[in-house]
């Protein structure tokens, strides 16, 4: 990082012209968080559908509107709120029309493969990784929401190369959506979000099709289903397409985090097997203390509450 930082706070970071790169639920909530939090700097919307951007605009969510990549050279700021492997191919050509100095920030959902593009791109621009800790099952800008960003944690990944100016931008953006920045090196952090995010999808979409191939046999199951189920099962509701993109680039860390599940299984159907009680209600209690210290807002680390 440079040595000689230039000051950067709510006030300037608020006159900057930003450009949002996709339209959905993620850019389009960010849109509207930086209009309800006073932005003055143009906002500069870009998407592929028509429509989507003539929503935007009618949500009073953007300034400009553009569907041509290009449009991102009027701005201080980019965001990338695109799919991960979509942002992927995106990077190359929207460094070709950033002016130098300006910001290339990412949404991605995984961070190494993101932020390994982002260091080749040219040196006279700054590049910051980033990953809001939130969303919805459901997606697009018809669902998108000011409040979206408001305490949730926003995951920074700086390189070697961003300065401490743009790291400053970084978190000026997330203290003007109201959210909690939290700084972390890629690999930690996709190792991270294997467990507490990639992981619980698939384990929602192996409950949904396991359920599924018994209703096969016996469709009363789907009428003895209730809040257990639904709320275990919640994230299989979530855009396929979408989280296929997440697995495929954090494959590594999400492989890892099935092994160690699968071990965590195969060690309660054997005390099962074993008719262990007093193993089972040791695991049974240590999941429930670790689940309403989480609850609580409590830190919990090594396996300790």
């Amino acid at each position: 990082m440079a040595d000689t930082p230039v000051i950067e706070n709510a006030t300037t970071f608020r006159r900057r012209s930003v450009a949002i790169v996709g339209l959905g639920l993620m850019g389009g909530s960010l849109a509207l968080a930086l209009k309800a939090a006073g932005h003055q700097g143009r906002l500069i919307g870009i998407a592929r559908r028509p429509q989507t951007l003539h929503t935007a605009q009618a949500l009073g969510a953007i300034d400009d509107a553009d569907s041509d990549l290009s449009a991102v050279s009027a701005a201080d700021l980019v965001i990338l709120a695109t799919p991960v492997r979509t942002l992927l191919r995106q990077i190359p050509e929207v460094t070709q029309h950033m002016q130098p100095g300006a910001l290339l920030l990412d949404l991605g959902s995984t961070k190494q493969a993101v932020c390994a593009a982002l260091a080749l791109t040219p040196p006279a621009l700054q590049v910051l990784g980033g990953h809001p800790m939130c969303g919805k099952e459901t997606s697009g800008l018809e669902v998108a929401e000011a409040t979206l960003y408001q305490d949730k944690t926003f995951v920074l990944c700086p390189l070697s190369r961003t300065s401490p100016t743009s790291l400053a931008t970084g978190l000026a953006l997330i203290e003007a959506l109201g959210a909690r920045p939290l700084v972390m090196e890629p690999a930690r952090h996709d190792r991270l979000v294997a467990t507490i995010s990639h992981l619980p999808y698939l384990l929602a979409a192996a409950l949904v099709n396991l359920t599924s191939q018994v209703g096969a046999d016996d469709a009363e199951v789907w009428q003895v289903a209730a809040s257990g189920f639904r709320d275990t099962s919640r994230l299989a509701g979530s855009d396929p397409a979408m989280m296929l993109d997440i697995l495929l680039t954090n494959r590594p860390a999400v492989r890892a985090a099935l092994a160690a599940f699968r071990q965590e299984l195969e060690q309660l159907d054997a005390w099962l097997a074993d008719d262990d009680e007093t193993a089972l209600l040791h695991r049974l209690q240590a999941a429930q203390a670790q689940r309403l210290a989480f609850a609580r807002g409590q830190v919990v680390s090594g396996g300790q509450v």
